[in-house]
């Protein structure tokens, strides 16, 4: 993955767990960042980190405060990091929120808070960097979930989010291939050490039992860590993976398999 040294790389939401891990995989690797978040205080503390894991001439993270459901604030961290570094090379689409509930226990306003976020903004940052990206022959990771190509109980919202960002990493893989942009996603199942169960207000004991609980759900017989998932990204955004796009990458421990039987 050494061709990712000095490729200009936008990762949403690094501030922590898959996007942090990704941050820092890539500066070890020593590429030019551009980090989005609403998280000032842990967005800086992963720029700090990628600044001590990377090349000594490595440039500084970009670091940019945005909230991806305002279109204003879309279009600007394009035009920042385009005026930055001059190019894109990569664009990680990882901010993601999850909201626990069924068909039954559901709102539309959850629906809306989900999909804006999960779906909306992820298409409208896509569709701003594609101009961007055909320039450089460039590609595109889109963080998923196990969730968006198996059908789970209990986050009806959430699954419809990612099966929605499935398609659309098929659509546009095939709209852009001829143009010689990649575009590619990664299916995780549980990942340990995020916050995103958190925000969705499971906590304390409540947390650990489900994170317990869910490792019983994978062959492997544990749940993923950030840096796991963020070797994946790695690779698909890398040389190494020059003839893979349209692909929806499974780093699940083997839970898709227990899916499919």
């Amino acid at each position: 993955m050494s061709d990712i040294n000095g490729k200009v790389t936008l990762i949403t939401g690094a501030a922590a767990g898959i996007g942090a891990a990704t941050a820092i995989l890539f500066a070890r690797l020593g590429a030019k960042l551009s980090l989005i978040d609403r998280d000032e205080d842990n967005l800086k503390r992963t720029a700090d980190e990628c600044v001590r894991v990377s090349p000594a001439q490595a440039e500084q993270p970009l670091m940019i405060l945005a909230d991806l459901r305002s279109e204003a604030e879309v279009a600007k961290l394009v035009d920042t990091t385009i005026a930055k570094f001059g190019r894109l090379d990569v664009l990680v689409n990882n901010a993601g929120n999850f909201e626990f509930g069924s068909i039954e226990s559901t709102s539309m306003e959850q629906y809306d808070r989900v999909m804006s976020v999960n779906v909306r903004s992820t298409y409208h940052l896509t569709m701003l960097c594609v101009p961007h990206l055909i320039e450089t022959r460039g590609n595109i990771v889109n963080v998923s979930s196990v969730k968006g190509t198996r059908s789970f109980e209990g986050s009806v919202a959430y699954c419809m989010s990612k099966s929605a960002i499935n398609m659309m990493t098929s659509c546009v893989a095939l709209e852009l291939g001829s143009k010689g942009v990649r575009v590619n996603s990664v299916n995780p199942a549980m990942v340990a050490n995020t916050n995103i169960l958190k925000r969705a207000g499971l906590t304390g004991d409540a947390l650990d039992k489900l994170l317990e609980d869910m490792k019983g759900i994978h062959p492997l017989g544990r749940n993923s860590e950030p840096e796991e998932i963020a070797q994946a990204i790695a690779f698909l955004a890398s040389g190494n993976a020059s003839f893979v796009t349209g692909e929806h990458f499974h780093p699940d421990g083997g839970v898709q398999a227990v899916c499919a039987r």
